[in-house]
């Protein structure tokens, strides 16, 4: 069966010039400049081989040169499309390059030096094409096995592009019906597959993007910007199962800001607010870059740090004593930001919710002891269970749950 090859260009011009307005559609309509540039470089890319292909033999030189400038154009948008998404800067020097070496080689060849120049033009597409991967690669190396085809399609059409024409060179290298060969129609065919694939591969990049920002989203706390309780677990998790796999015991710290309640009600919520993110701000500047921290309450924080006991202690009086030492003053007077502080550690692979349940057990101490301190836990919970019914039982009894209510 015979294809004609003016046929195949039409049905691919088509195809991407249908796929160019779609992605110009959504990124206008959900703001996304990479869609604006992955639609209009298809669009640009639709009209440059349509009006080719219909008028090649009508078109004088120049104009016919400049149809060919344009896709290539086209195809460093594309290029740069991928780096915009990443929220780079583009390519404005490279976005032309690619034309300006069509131009001067051809400019350079004899009029007879159609396969010559074929093959040319694939190449600098075939660059543009491992340019993008290499972009999604460079930006991309950590989720790679979920986006190998972000990484394949790209490099798949320049391998795809060239073969047939450095073929069809070694083997029509005299022959001028090199237009009419089958590795033209197969350049053709893949024109229609690349330009469905990498629609998919661009869509499939902003879903995974909105599901990541909705993801972080649903993890954080929107006024301190720290992890919330869902976070902060999940986290953990990975943190614990680390240290576990290496051996080395982890250490778990509770804060809760003291008198919070009082500060609410003399200087209004604005003010608590405030105070609640000038704490997160102390604690994220206090512990180490590796430690993990988040707001699992009201005025209730947690870290866990990946050390000892005794590290820990100091770690939690730090942040004790920079919070202190903060200063706050409003129209009102000085605000007092002191915190009290519970830490307990142990072994390695300790479940997180164990050394929350001691800590927690800290903190009631510490806030016992006259609030604005740090206390250690002397010894972890047998198991949660019992460390529930054991809290369970002391909630049940009237004068304890009294004595927490005066805490509070």
């Amino acid at each position: 069966m015979s294809l004609d090859t003016s046929t195949l260009y039409l049905v691919a011009t088509m195809v991407a010039a249908m796929l160019g307005a779609m992605l110009l559609f959504f990124g206008k309509q959900e703001n996304i400049p990479a869609l604006k540039w992955w639609g209009t470089a298809y669009l640009l890319g639709a009209a440059s081989v349509a009006l080719w292909t219909l008028a090649a033999n009508t078109l004088g030189e120049v104009l016919s040169l400049a149809l060919n400038a344009v896709g290539f154009v086209a195809c460093g948008m594309v290029w740069n499309a991928s780096r915009v998404f990443h929220g780079r800067k583009p390519n404005l020097p490279g976005l032309v390059l690619g034309a300006i070496a069509w131009i001067a080689a051809v400019m350079t060849l004899a009029p007879e030096s159609s396969a010559l120049r074929m093959t040319i033009g694939a190449g600098i597409v075939a660059i543009y094409a491992a340019l993008t991967a290499t972009e999604l690669w460079s930006e991309r190396r950590r989720t790679l096995q979920r986006r190998w085809p972000a990484i394949v399609v790209p490099m798949l059409h320049g391998f795809v592009l060239m073969l047939p024409i450095l073929l069809g060179d070694l083997l029509h290298a005299r022959d001028g019906a090199f237009s009419g060969s089958i590795w033209v129609t197969m350049f053709a065919i893949e024109l229609v597959l690349y330009a469905v694939g990498t629609v998919f591969v661009i869509f499939m990049l902003v879903s995974e993007r909105a599901v990541s920002a909705h993801r972080t989203a649903a993890s954080m706390d929107p006024l301190t910007g720290m992890f919330n309780r869902r976070g902060f677990a999940e986290a953990c998790a990975r943190v614990i199962e680390r240290e576990a796999s290496a051996g080395r015991p982890v250490t778990a710290l509770i804060f809760d800001i003291d008198h919070f309640k009082s500060i609410n009600d003399r200087f209004g919520h604005p003010a608590g607010d405030e105070i609640l993110k000038l704490f997160a701000t102390v604690v994220i500047n206090t512990v180490r870059i590796t430690d993990l921290s988040g707001r699992i309450g009201g005025e209730e924080f947690a870290a866990l740090l990946p050390c000892s006991l005794q590290e820990g202690v100091m770690a939690a009086e730090r942040v004790r004593a920079a919070f202190a030492n903060s200063g706050i003053v409003v129209e009102d007077g000085p605000v007092d930001t002191t915190v009290s502080i519970g830490v307990a550690g142990g072994p390695a692979g300790t479940e997180l919710e164990v050394l929350l349940a001691a800590a927690d057990t800290a903190l009631y101490q510490a806030k016992r002891g006259g609030r604005n301190r740090v206390e250690a836990a002397e010894e972890l919970p047998l198991s949660l269970e019992n460390w529930r019914r054991k809290t369970a039982g002391i909630a049940r009894q009237p004068q304890p749950r009294a004595g927490l209510m005066g805490l509070a």
